[in-house]
Parts: C-alpha cells; sequence; structure tokens
C-alpha cells in the first residue's frame, strides 16, 4: 500500500499546487491513499466546505487539522458530516467532530500536542485508548500529529513505535530532514512542512509578521505570494502486518 501524505496546505497558493500536481503524482506512483492538512486552506486560516471540495475534486481523500479548523465556523457542522475531515482527537469531549475514521484498510488519526499549544488532553493516553477502543483495528494505521515542539513529536514516534504505522509530524510549516523507520517498523518524520508560498514567513505575507514582531501590535495576516512549493511524504507499507517498508520526501516546485 501506497499512502502519500501532503503538507499544511496554505490559501489559494497551496490549493492550486494540490490541483495542478496531485493528480499526476497519484498516476505515476499507484497511490492508494491521499492524506493532506487543510486547517489553513481557507484564507491561510481555517477550512471551509467550498476549498475541501476543492481538495477532494482534486484527488485528496482525507482531510486532517489542527488548532486553527474552528477559524471558519461555516464548517463545524460538516464535521460530524460525511466529508472526511478530522480535528484532533484529544480535544475534550463533546467538542464537534472526531479525531479518527477508517477508509477501506487504513485508520487515519489526528492528534494534537501540548508543548507550547494549549491545554488538550493527553495525545499519548487519547492514542492509547483508541487503539484499545477500536476493533477490528486496521493494520495500517496513519497517525497526524499536529504539533509544535520537536521533543514532543519525536517521543510521540517513539512512543508509538511498532503500534502505529506512521507518526507525521504537521503545524510548523517547515519540512524536515529525518524521515525514517524506526526500530519496530513506524515511519517517522518531525513535520511534513507545508504546500504554500515560498515568498512568505511559513505562508504568510513577510512584511506583515515582520510588523508584528517589530511593534508587538496586532496585524493582519494574508497569503504569501511567488513560488509555490509542495511539501509531501510518500510511505509504502505491508497491508497484512502495517509495518512501513520506505518513507520517501516529496519536494516540488511551481511556478505560476
Amino acid at each position: 500500500m501506497l499512502i502519500l501524505t501532503i503538507g499544511d496546505i496554505i490559501g489559494k497558493p497551496g490549493r492550486r499546487a494540490v490541483s495542478r500536481l496531485l493528480p499526476g503524482i497519484r498516476q505515476e506512483s499507484g497511490v492508494d491513499l491521499v492524506i493532506a492538512n487543510g486547517e489553513n486552506v481557507a484564507g491561510g486560516l481555517g477550512l471551509t466546505s467550498a476549498t475541501a471540495m476543492e481538495l477532494f475534486d482534486a484527488g485528496v481523500d482525507v482531510l486532517t487539522s489542527g488548532n486553527h479548523i474552528w477559524a471558519e465556523k461555516e464548517i463545524i457542522p460538516y464535521l460530524d458530516g460525511e466529508m472526511p475531515i478530522l480535528r484532533p482527537l484529544n480535544y475534550p469531549p463533546g467538542v464537534p467532530g472526531r479525531g479518527y475514521l477508517i477508509n477501506s484498510q487504513a485508520m487515519v488519526v489526528n492528534l494534537i500536542g501540548r508543548t507550547f499549544m494549549s491545554n488538550f488532553d493527553c495525545p499519548f493516553r487519547a492514542m492509547d485508548k483508541l487503539l484499545v477502543e477500536v476493533k477490528p483495528k486496521p493494520p495500517v494505521i496513519i497517525v497526524d500529529f499536529h504539533a509544535e515542539a520537536t521533543s514532543e513529536k519525536i517521543a510521540l514516534g517513539r512512543y508509538l513505535d511498532g503500534r502505529v504505522s506512521a507518526v507525521l509530524g504537521t503545524h510548523t510549516h517547515v519540512g524536515t530532514i529525518d524521515a525514517q523507520l524506526l526500530p519496530g517498523g513506524t515511519a517517522y518524520v518531525t513535520d511534513i512542512g507545508m504546500t504554500g508560498p515560498t515568498d512568505s514567513i511559513i505562508g504568510d505575507d513577510a512584511e506583515a509578521v515582520i510588523h508584528r514582531f517589530l511593534t508587538m501590535l496586532p496585524y493582519r495576516l494574508s497569503v504569501g505570494k511567488g513560488k509555490t512549493i509542495f511539501n509531501a511524504i510518500l510511505i509504502r507499507l505491508d497491508e497484512d502486518s502495517g509495518r512501513a517498508i520506505s518513507i520517501d520526501r516529496i519536494y516540488r516546485e511551481v511556478e505560476w
């Protein structure tokens, strides 16, 4: 089984890059499942039903998210609907939406970190609980860990090694060079990176972000411009055991 996971998609440039590149990648590589983080898809912050459908039409199968999933209130009713959209599993009980779903032979799980983030429920214990409760449990389990701290991401990867197929970090928008197979057969990377404009600061207009740092005043941010990068991770898995066989980084550039 081949699974492609796309890093945080930023605004219209990111959506356009996915629409242009993903159909060809799916066809060339024979990808079975495409997962993408979509919490910054709508104008750089949040997700709407229309922008979600744009990505589904381009070939994305499951959208994960993080702390910005609530930025566009319009999406909230859809989180409990048929659209394959996830919010982090370890939000408190009673929050709209779901933290995992099963797509054919694979279970996709969305977790959020706590270090430098907020007082969410423990992602380690939330995952322990899920692995016990889901029956029958698919052999292939992919975890999008939306977290800030590198140490927390690596700790979760090591903690789940051998119990899930992959732990893939999102949120920082900067791809890391540590894609690897852990000893127990789990594919791991600290951050997939972003799919968005390079003439920016992690996807946002550079001038606006610098103004914030210089003045410490609120300042409206907009999506950056220029060349767009497409960051993704391609994982080959044994679909019977769920163990990862290989993990490879995909980096493409798109000129408009």
